[in-house]
């Protein structure tokens, strides 16, 4: 069912240059699922993340129209081996180095893919992969060496924090019963000279724990002197969950004798909405937690047993996957809306802020697209979309050119940054695009631009609304957010 987005889930929202990277070393990039109602085309993702300065993607496939859209962008991409696929590659070397051709030597360098992620918890969610993985990494390791690529790729494989069953306190950290296969792993991540990559999700574990810790240091807030978190064999103090996630695993990793292999969060992030038992998956939660996460990983200094060591991680996403089945959590993990507007606010101090409102991504026609469908998209916008268009009436500084193109453009643009702050998307009947180029010429300027002196283009009123059956807006999809 389309229904808009209360407002409530809808915090005005703040985006901020350069804040998902730290030139020193540390990064944080974002995890792109595909399980999302209302997709972006992959050239609108990419417009999304470079306007963002999101500077690293995890892609959990290899999906080639994401990594065509990634070319020559200079992003950092991780693809990965779908578990369904790993026990045939882990059985054929033949197949891993059809997967490599296909999917990453066919890409690079054009597109910068540096890291293959050899299936997600595959020790957790499929024991019978778990027989070939290290064979599976090694064979596509192989097939690296093969093409001259080892040099520029890394291949390793995401493993859910369950694997370490009493991760506190940190030092007596170990791996489960799979030690054979983890002694395995650790060989070929230290012989390959790649990292270990983990799923490490506060939330998760702090409703695991029952209230055991305080949520304030599963948030990464301030914690009372009553409330500090200490190992008492090291006497570490941890400010944060994650932190101590990340040191069970370095001492785990310890406890087999193995050290100098870093280690990279592949996935950490909070839900902003969940069911009726649900209490701590909510927007002030996400948000606390997200930008505190930040903060913390750009200070680009490890967790306390491995100072030196930053803390890369990626969130835990970067749109809401609608489609994911289970807990009503489990859709509601992004941190973006489909039209590149935040969900929450990230605001962190030392950016340059850039407004839902005032964005630096523009709604524009389609180059080719069918110019029945753009009148009727103009149609809309300027009728029942209640966007203002008189600027493209004659005599009105955007009314030439006078094309289709041109005032389809205009059109779509007001109508999209109108809707912005709802959640709305740039789709139009797929005759609209984004792009983060400034698309006002002359005296004509485009709402959203640096230019415009109306920089206060109101959102929609508050509150939840339905469209009627086969109205334009369904037809269009657009100004809404496909939800269950």
């Amino acid at each position: 069912m389309m229904v808009a987005i209360a407002t409530r889930w809808l915090q005005p929202a703040l985006l901020f240059c350069g804040i998902f990277f730290n030139a020193a070393g540390a990064f944080v990039g974002v995890n792109i699922g595909s399980g999302v109602s209302d997709m972006p085309l992959p050239l609108d993702i990419v417009a999304i993340l470079r306007a963002h300065k999101i500077t690293h993607v995890r892609l959990f496939d290899a999906d080639p129209r994401m990594l065509n859209a990634l070319s020559n962008t200079g992003i950092e991409v991780m693809v990965s081996v779908r578990n369904d696929q790993v026990q045939r590659i882990g059985e054929s070397p033949s197949s891993a180095a059809e997967w490599l051709a296909k999917n990453v030597a066919a890409y690079v360098p054009s597109t910068n893919i540096t890291a293959v992620a050899m299936g997600s918890e595959v020790l957790s969610l499929n024991p019978n992969a778990s027989l070939v993985l290290v064979s599976a990494m090694t064979h596509l390791y192989r097939a690296l060496v093969a093409s001259n690529l080892n040099h520029l790729v890394k291949v390793s494989t995401p493993q859910s924090m369950d694997i370490i069953p009493q991760p506190f306190p940190p030092s007596t950290a170990t791996f489960n019963t799979w030690n054979s296969t983890m002694l395995q792993i650790l060989e070929f991540l230290r012989d390959t000279e790649s990292f270990y990559m983990v799923n490490a999700h506060p939330y998760i574990s702090h409703v695991k724990s029952n209230g055991i810790f305080p949520l304030d240091y599963a948030l990464y807030k301030p914690l009372s002197r009553a409330n500090q978190v200490v190992d008492p064999n090291t006497l570490f103090h941890y400010s944060g969950m994650l932190d101590a996630m990340v040191d069970a695993v370095y001492y785990s990793i310890a406890a087999l004798n193995f050290s100098a292999i870093p280690v990279v969060v592949t996935e950490t992030g909070w839900p902003w909405l969940g069911g009726p038992n649900e209490p701590d998956a909510n927007t002030a939660n996400a948000e606390a937690y997200i930008n505190n996460m930040v903060i913390r990983i750009l200070n680009d200094s490890g967790p306390p047993s491995q100072p030196s060591i930053p803390m890369s991680t990626y969130i835990y996403e970067m749109f809401n996957e609608d489609k994911r089945p289970g807990l009503v959590s489990e859709k509601y993990w992004g941190i973006l809306f489909s039209n590149g507007s935040a969900v929450y606010d990230l605001s962190l101090g030392f950016s340059t802020s850039l407004s839902m409102n005032s964005s630096s991504l523009f709604c524009i026609a389609r180059p080719g697209a069918n110019q029945s469908l753009l009148q009727n998209g103009i149609d809309w916008a300027c009728g029942p979309g209640g966007a203002n268009c008189s600027a493209i009436q004659p005599g009105q500084p955007c009314y030439l050119p006078n094309t289709l193109q041109n005032h389809a453009s205009y059109a779509y643009n007001q109508y999209y940054q109108m809707m912005l702050s709802s959640g709305g998307i740039c789709d139009f009947g797929g005759t609209a695009s984004q792009t983060n180029n400034d698309s006002s010429y002359g005296s004509c300027i485009f709402a959203g631009s640096s230019n415009s002196s109306t920089g206060g283009i109101s959102p929609p009123p508050p509150g939840p609304s339905s469209p009627t059956s086969g109205s334009s807006v369904n037809r269009f999809g657009f100004g809404l957010v496909q939800c269950t």
